[in-house]
């Protein structure tokens, strides 16, 4: 095969990138073409002519990368050997080390948050760390993408990342897995292992945690929702604390749950027609007394559900505003089994007509709470790393959101959860 060939193969992806968008004139696609025929010839060049040998493969994906890096992190090409490990990351099953990761403002490699139960989170990963090394070997200025491998691995495999936490480094070690996300968790364990779903028994306030939306989620909170409320459910606390989301359609289902009627979310795009889901009044669960927490590390689906619940005014969402991730991605398979392109095509809008996605020089987004509780980053780091060692440790006590700590003798407030349960407790006794 001649090296033109080779050029004007080595471009098929890009080909295929242009074909994504809505067909124009044909003078339009003369000017694609013209675009292709450059980039072909700065290819032929470079393999002619450069001082050393070229990989065409390396090549072609610094053109690739080139391309999306001008965009957005969540715009990315998924090669066809990463596709299986991405679709499974989409229905919750990981194979790594179980870190949500995004691109900061200052372009570092920063944790959303470690997936719970994951190695990431066993061995202490926090969310808002940035990666700074994998196994001694500097990433800083790196892409995501090309990080990402370099965090995963084999199964039983170790891989030790060294994180910048405010102005100390930290070394984590921990072993890669292949691991089934928990979405769904209690307040404290049953004796026989089993969760248990009261945050205050006396009082009836139930309480959910989920830690991502995953097929099914909507479905299997729902039976708990039902059983809760056959048992005498008063109150009800949903905790999407460190949440990085998931799929939009379980948030929706989550939301209509809870309202009869009024918007959820409207999803508008340059190239997609403006869609806004309601709520229908079919399977809508009775009335109670309900608050939503959330913190700067709850979200994308995290926040159409926070947001959609406080904008229709059914429940109180108490914490500190949410991370600000509100884009809508669609996964187009490529030509000629090439991969797939993730590729940002809206944008998402609350109730209030708000843009949930953070852009630069924002000055709103993401879902600001009801009621703003803050908590230091070293109370949030005890909080975590009690949660860490067990949820068998949480205790009952007169103020049941508590945790022991490594002191016997002392216990950790969660401030957050507290000042849901003394809101609903308020709700409950008028």
């Amino acid at each position: 095969m001649n090296r033109e060939k080779i050029a004007w193969l080595s471009c098929g992806l890009i080909l295929g990138f242009l074909a994504l968008q809505v067909p124009g004139s044909f003078g339009q696609r003369d000017d694609d073409y013209a675009f292709v025929r450059t980039l072909v010839d700065i290819y032929r060049q470079v393999g002619a002519n450069y001082v050393e040998p070229v990989d065409n493969t390396r090549l072609q994906q610094a053109a690739i990368s080139g391309m999306l890096d001008s965009l957005d992190p969540y715009t990315i090409y998924i090669p066809a050997d990463k596709q299986d490990e991405f679709n499974d990351a989409l229905d919750g099953n990981f194979k790594g080390v179980g870190i949500k990761l995004n691109v900061n403002s200052e372009g570092q490699i920063e944790v959303i948050t470690p997936i719970d139960d994951s190695p990431a989170w066993k061995a202490g990963v926090r969310p808002g760390d940035v990666i700074i090394k994998v196994n001694g070997e500097s990433v800083i200025g790196q892409r995501l993408e090309d990080v990402i491998p370099k965090i995963q691995g084999p199964a039983g495999t170790e891989v030790t990342l060294t994180m910048r936490r405010g102005t100390e480094n930290v070394d984590l070690t921990m072993q890669r897995q292949e691991f089934m996300v928990p979405m769904i968790k209690g307040f404290s364990r049953n004796p026989d292992n089993s969760w248990n779903f009261w945050a205050d028994a006396s009082d009836r306030i139930g309480y959910l945690r989920l830690t991502q939306f995953t097929p099914d989620t909507a479905a299997k909170m729902r039976t708990i929702l039902e059983e809760l409320l056959r048992q005498g459910m008063k109150g009800f606390v949903l905790d999407l604390r460190f949440n990085p989301g998931g799929r939009l359609e379980e948030a929706e289902q989550i939301v209509d749950m809870f309202i009869k009627e009024g918007t959820i979310v409207t999803v508008k795009g340059r190239n997609r027609p403006t869609k806004t889901t309601t709520a229908k009044s079919e399977g809508t669960l009775p009335d109670f007394p309900m608050a939503v927490l959330v913190n700067e590390h709850s979200a994308s689906a995290s926040e159409v559900v926070a947001g959609a619940l406080r904008d229709n005014k059914r429940v109180t969402v108490v914490g500190t505003r949410t991370y600000g991730k509100g884009s809508v991605q669609e996964v187009v398979p490529l030509d000629a089994n090439a991969g797939e392109l993730k590729i940002t095509v809206a944008y998402w809008y609350l109730p209030n007509g708000q843009r949930v996605h953070k852009v630069k020089d924002a000055t709103t987004w993401g879902v600001e709470p009801n009621v703003v509780v803050e908590m230091d980053p070293q109370h949030q780091a005890a909080l975590l790393e009690s949660q860490l060692k067990s949820e068998k440790m949480r205790v009952a006590s007169t103020s049941p959101a508590t945790y022991p700590t490594s002191a016997p003798t002392t216990q950790l407030t969660d401030l957050q959860l507290e000042k849901a349960l003394e809101v609903l407790r308020a709700q409950i006794n008028r």
